[in-house]
């Protein structure tokens, strides 16, 4: 039985890369246009061990500046990627094709990178860093929110919070982050490794 899985997924691997090798050579005419309309913020989880190779996560934003896509979010649970920052956003404005950045996001973790690729809508990639700890400290300063609002008053009836509740402290605390629309995993576990739950709502995860 083993043998008869191994086989199988071994052919769909070899079946896979033919799909790979003809959609990079332009052969499967469906794949010209793509229409990336629906995708206003992506997600990228990916698994730490897997976040310390650099090479591959700048391959990978490369790939994805030039299908068009500008507003992204790159997210491991130990912070890997956050550590890197600095090395990745540098690397990716030493190219031709980027520039360094005109102005300043007001949002903590998210950079923003000017490129002059005409295949792009937008003047530039958004580039947001998070990790496990993030959404860890904006739950924490969420509930602080709410205990002070609700519970530290003499008001005896207390009220049972609701998602709309969590939702209003997170913005009135400041963390106001867009929902993306697609997210797509790498690593081992097929979930979506402690990334801030309350933002993948209606997430479409591949």
């Amino acid at each position: 039985m083993h043998l008869i899985v191994s086989v199988r997924y071994f052919f769909l691997g070899l079946v896979n890369m033919f799909e790979s090798f003809l959609i990079s050579s332009g052969l499967l005419k469906r794949y010209e246009t793509l229409n990336i309309s629906k995708i206003q913020y992506l997600a990228i989880v990916i698994d730490s061990e897997e976040a310390l190779q650099t090479l591959k996560v700048l391959n990978l934003l490369r790939w994805l500046a030039a299908i068009g896509l500008t507003n992204v979010c790159l997210y491991d649970k130990e912070g890997v990627l956050k550590r890197s920052e600095q090395e990745i956003t540098e690397r990716l404005k030493s190219e031709k094709r980027f520039k360094a950045p005109s102005l300043n996001c007001a949002v903590s973790g998210v950079k923003e990178i000017t490129t002059s690729d005409s295949l792009l809508d937008q003047k530039c990639m958004n580039l947001e860093f998070i990790s496990f700890s993030d959404g860890k400290a904006a739950v924490a300063r969420a509930a602080n929110f709410l205990f002070e609002k609700h519970y530290s008053s003499d008001n005896k009836k207390k009220p049972n919070f609701t998602e709309f509740d969590m939702a209003g402290a997170l913005r009135a605390i400041g963390y106001v982050r867009p929902d993306p629309d697609l997210m797509l995993v790498y690593g081992p576990a097929r979930c979506h490794l402690g990334f801030p739950a309350w933002r993948i709502r209606y997430t479409e995860i591949m």
